[in-house]
């Protein structure tokens, strides 16, 4: 436990709460909306952005992931609504030319432009290496993406179970779409540190997944995504430390054996509750008769 009084340890709590607080929010709307395609295709899309970032001999590579994946979101929804491409094709197309950018352009980077990039810390993150300009970075984004999804909690909500129906009450689905893809993007960049571009869409996708088996009301939902997404990240920086794994996968292992056991754990208790009351439902007919 001596670990937890150094400083790059202490960063990395704070980072994995701060990733926690956005993917808990955010990550309730991709689930419910079905869209973590979408977030995997932005986080792989982010990818061509740190590409030309450390090119460019750019000191924070994220400011690249950024750009690109604020680029891709607006791509995304403009062409859903202005084109009749399928999303999906939309959305594979420009995944995979994010990631065909970023290698090209990490190909042909200067030498010492490379000097402290770690590709594999970029694929699967490296919350260990975070630096105190990333924190401040993740720490802006965070604030952005929450108090912008509480501004628009309302159409968001409407727009996540039934886009239709908030087209007809006079919600404006289209820029809204684009600000929803918006944020996912924020919160895409703000993970990349913590489990890199790879990993991105399980930190997003299984908290609020989780949270989804125990409750459908989207406050309980991101609150409760939120505190697991706490528990994975904190739970496996410690794990990591203990068992000398990588941080970011150690972190994801951590949240899908949750998932899976709360899986497993509902549907056990179900069928117990539901033979418990088949029996007292025989026991009152016997009694009756």
């Amino acid at each position: 436990m001596d670990i937890i009084h150094y400083v790059f340890f202490q960063r990395a709590l704070i980072a994995g709460v701060l990733a926690a607080l956005a993917c808990g929010v955010i990550g309730v709307y991709v689930v419910v909306r079905r869209s973590v395609f979408l977030a995997d295709g932005i986080s792989h899309a982010a990818f061509g952005g740190i590409g030309i970032a450390v090119y460019l001999g750019w000191s924070q590579p994220l400011f690249g992931a950024l750009s690109a994946s604020l680029v891709m979101a607006a791509g995304v929804g403009i062409a859903g609504i202005r084109t009749r491409l399928r999303e999906d094709s939309v959305i594979g197309i420009l995944w995979v030319l994010g990631m065909a950018l970023g290698f090209v352009f990490l190909y042909r980077a200067p030498p010492e432009h490379l000097l402290g990039v770690s590709i594999n810390s970029l694929f699967f993150g490296n919350i260990l290496y975070i630096r105190e300009s990333d924190l401040y970075l993740m720490a802006i984004l965070c604030i952005i993406i929450i108090i912008v999804a509480a501004l628009l909690y309302k159409e968001l909500l409407a727009l996540s179970f039934d886009e239709e129906f908030a087209r007809i009450s006079g919600v404006r689905t289209g820029m809204l779409s684009i600000i929803l893809l918006g944020l996912i993007a924020l919160t895409v960049v703000l993970l990349i540190n913590v489990v890199g571009v790879i990993l991105v869409v399980a930190l997003l996708a299984i908290p609020a997944a989780m949270a989804g088996l125990f409750t459908y009301d989207m406050r309980k939902m991101m609150m409760l995504a939120v505190f697991l997404g706490i528990i994975f990240c904190v739970g496996g920086l410690f794990i990591s430390d203990a068992c000398d794994l990588p941080s970011g996968a150690t972190i994801v292992i951590l949240a899908g054996a949750g998932f899976c056991l709360s899986f497993v754990g509902k549907k056990v208790l179900t069928r117990i509750m539901v033979h418990r009351t088949k029996t007292t439902d025989s026991s009152r007919k016997m009694d009756t008769s």
